[in-house]
């Protein structure tokens, strides 16, 4: 089965447009998405008040690129601290291993 046989399509509505929308996904992750994108078009569309829907849009995607920066920010910090600290334990093991290999009699 190819890629565009896996597809399934779904309808979703955001700020009152709906959209077929493909999937090659579970569909409840994507009308998920949808019902945030939705919330967060109507929350600035409320809070901008005379705003057209372009502007709304622009403005959501800006916010969702903010806080997937963020996201990533917090990722390569997190992955560096592993990192850090999968080090440091090779290190520690490293040591451990070294102290209790056994210890060969000399000959006299």
């Amino acid at each position: 089965m190819d890629a565009a046989e896996s597809r399934k399509t779904v309808r979703v509505t955001i700020f009152n447009q709906v959209y077929s929308v493909a999937t090659a996904g579970d569909p409840e992750d994507t009308i998920q998405a949808a019902q945030e994108v939705d919330e967060l078009m109507s929350s600035i569309a409320r809070r901008g008040g005379n705003l057209d829907s372009t502007r709304t849009a622009v403005l959501a995607c800006l916010h969702l690129a903010d806080k997937l920066r963020d996201s990533e920010t917090k990722l390569s910090a997190l992955r560096e601290s592993v990192d850090q600290r999968s080090r440091s334990l090779a290190s520690l093991l490293n040591q451990l291993d070294a102290e209790l290999e056994p210890v060969t009699p000399k000959a006299e």
